[in-house]
């Protein structure tokens, strides 16, 4: 099951989103529709930009929490050695908005050493990368699902070792993740 959501603002920062994301999984768990077809054991925080922020906020504030993937993500606090969800840090090699070196480079590089973790840059890419269809994004992101929401260790061929490819700038990891 997926829900996507929209923030309350343009303007919530990243700290915010992260609430607004719990807050839609709280909604999807407690009160929706569908809430008896979810496993509340399998919840995962996705998002680009501030929203990317917001997943790491997320991720900060719910260690229960699955897997986080902030995608180009932006946020002014860069120490998140805190969090214990496994998360896949996506960046992009061209981006103006949030530049992988004040950004996914600090957000990864400050995640325990102990986390299953990886940092994935895409090359040549700008901010809005991960919001085009892009086959990089989607097959290590559901890969990154599948292995630590799903528990799946098929995907780990995916993940470990470290992809190559004309479309990664640079990908770091702490393999093996099982």
């Amino acid at each position: 099951m997926v829900i996507t959501i929209d923030t309350l603002s343009v303007y919530d920062q990243p700290a915010s989103r992260g609430t607004q994301l719990l807050a839609a999984l709280d909604y999807l768990t407690n009160t929706s529709a569908v809430r008896t077809r979810i496993d509340r054991n399998r919840l995962a925080v996705m998002g680009h930009s501030m929203g990317g922020g917001g997943s790491l906020s997320a991720a900060n504030t719910r260690p229960a929490l699955q897997a986080a993937i902030p995608l180009t993500g932006w946020h002014s606090v860069k120490n998140w050695s805190s969090v214990r969800v496994p998360t896949l840090v996506i960046g992009a090699e061209n981006d103006s908005v949030a530049p992988v070196s004040s950004h996914s480079e600090p957000f990864y590089t400050s995640l325990p050493a102990t986390l299953d973790k990886a940092y994935l840059e895409l090359n040549a890419a700008s901010h809005s990368a991960p919001t085009s269809p892009n086959v990089t994004v989607a097959k290590y992101s559901i890969s990154w699902l599948k292995r630590f929401v799903d528990d799946d260790t098929r995907y780990d061929q995916f993940l470990c070792p470290a992809p190559r490819g004309t479309a990664i700038e640079e990908y770091r990891d702490t393999c093996p993740h099982s």
